[in-house]
């Protein structure tokens, strides 16, 4: 390049070949696109999620990384990493259902995603009947000829009931549906869905993958090639897929995973025990406690019971925003995962948009709180939440 000018050089700059070695960590490759010798591979990125890296929207190697190790942990032969979670959600349910097309839900969901399949009732005409995480006669006694695809979580937001994957997913194949599974809340390394027949597992990388509140992702797993490319085609269409920084840092997050889980589940474990035990509380849900109506199926299915828990006070909304007020340690925020714990009142931030009669049927309270723990220590959290406890 000796004999270029100036104006040429700082334009097309020098990349060192990476001869005898390799990077320890995945690299940043922060690049929109790629360049080509030959027209015909070119050509041949544009079609396939698995083909050369052609175009940021289509593929990256930063992101390409990011899906193979988390389809690597959920056992799926594919993964499309996208800018959220609700992009990974709404890139699945956009891309698999057409007007008219009937949806089976689980009752207890994510306040996002039974916004979007009101949208989709509302827009589009899609059909969804709700029936119980862990009643597959019901899921069976709900299917029609329009019924195309069946929704869980495998533990549910905020109140944590466990779905029963095998049972469901097995009465979804029966009929010939597809089933989509949430897998945040239990993240890989407590339930891996497609073990148990799912088709689809989805996930916020936000929370346990990424794991330290810095970064926003979602992903979408797939148990067959069929269902990948066509996922892919709509989600990158629609312009869903990830950012390459962000799927680095949830590539970094990921690296410690199993160790943060266990530490999640462990204090967890403590708090949900001492609240339970507490005069001002009135309920804890955690499916670690022998109380909750899915510890046994959580106890066949789970090696541990999650990091998220509610509980209901006994003076109701006023006790649960006095006790949230209270707080010092913990943090009043929304989202879960990372490695400080956080609180907040799902009636009027992660289900906001349900109404008062959808907010029984997934059982949130007015004075339901949700702690999603970190990983301080337990006593310190525990000194936190006492001291709340006793101004609500």
């Amino acid at each position: 390049m000796s004999e270029l000018r100036p104006e040429t050089r700082t334009v097309h700059l020098p990349q060192p070949p990476l001869e005898g070695s390799r990077p320890i960590t995945v690299p940043l490759y922060q690049t929109s696109g790629f360049v080509f010798d030959d027209p015909a591979v070119f050509a041949d990125g544009m079609n396939r999620p698995d083909g050369p890296f052609v175009y940021g929207r289509l593929s990256n190697p930063t992101v390409r990384s990011l899906e193979e190790a988390v389809a690597g942990l959920e056992g799926g032969v594919g993964a499309v990493a996208t800018g959220s979670g609700m992009g990974a959600i709404n890139s699945v349910l956009l891309g698999l259902l057409r007007p008219g097309d009937h949806v089976i839900a689980q009752k207890a969901l994510y306040g996002g995603t039974a916004g979007a399949l009101n949208d989709l009732v509302a827009r589009f005409g899609v059909e969804v009947s709700y029936v119980p995480e862990d009643d597959p006669a019901a899921l069976r006694a709900a299917v029609r000829p329009s019924t195309k695809l069946v929704y869980l979580e495998t533990i549910a937001n905020p109140v944590t009931q466990v779905a029963d994957l095998p049972g469901m997913c097995a009465a979804a194949r029966e009929a010939g549906l597809v089933s989509v599974v949430d897998n945040t809340f239990a993240s890989p390394i407590l339930c891996r869905p497609i073990e148990h027949g799912a088709d689809i597992v989805v996930h916020s990388t936000t929370k346990y993958l990424g794991g330290h509140t810095d970064v926003l992702g979602g992903i979408a797993v797939f148990a067959s090639d069929e269902l990948h490319r066509k996922v892919w085609k709509y989600a990158t269409g629609l312009g869903a897929t990830a950012d390459p920084f962000a799927a680095w840092l949830t590539l970094r997050g990921i690296q410690t995973l199993p160790l943060r889980m266990e530490r999640h589940c462990a204090n967890a474990h403590e708090l949900a025990l001492r609240l339970d035990a507490h005069p001002a509380v009135a309920a804890v849900h955690w499916p670690g406690l022998p109380s909750h109506p899915s510890h046994a199926l959580a106890a066949k299915l789970l090696p541990g019971f999650g990091g998220v828990f509610s509980f209901d006070l006994l003076g109701g909304r006023a006790a649960g925003e006095r006790f949230m007020s209270a707080v010092r340690l913990a943090l009043l925020a929304p989202s879960l995962g990372g490695v400080e714990t956080l609180i907040l009142h799902p009636a009027t931030t992660s289900h906001k948009s349900l109404t008062a009669e959808e907010l029984a049927r997934h059982g949130i309270g007015e004075g339901t709180v949700r702690v999603a723990v970190g990983i301080e220590h337990v006593e310190d959290l525990w000194a936190d939440f006492e001291q709340a406890l006793s101004r609500s």
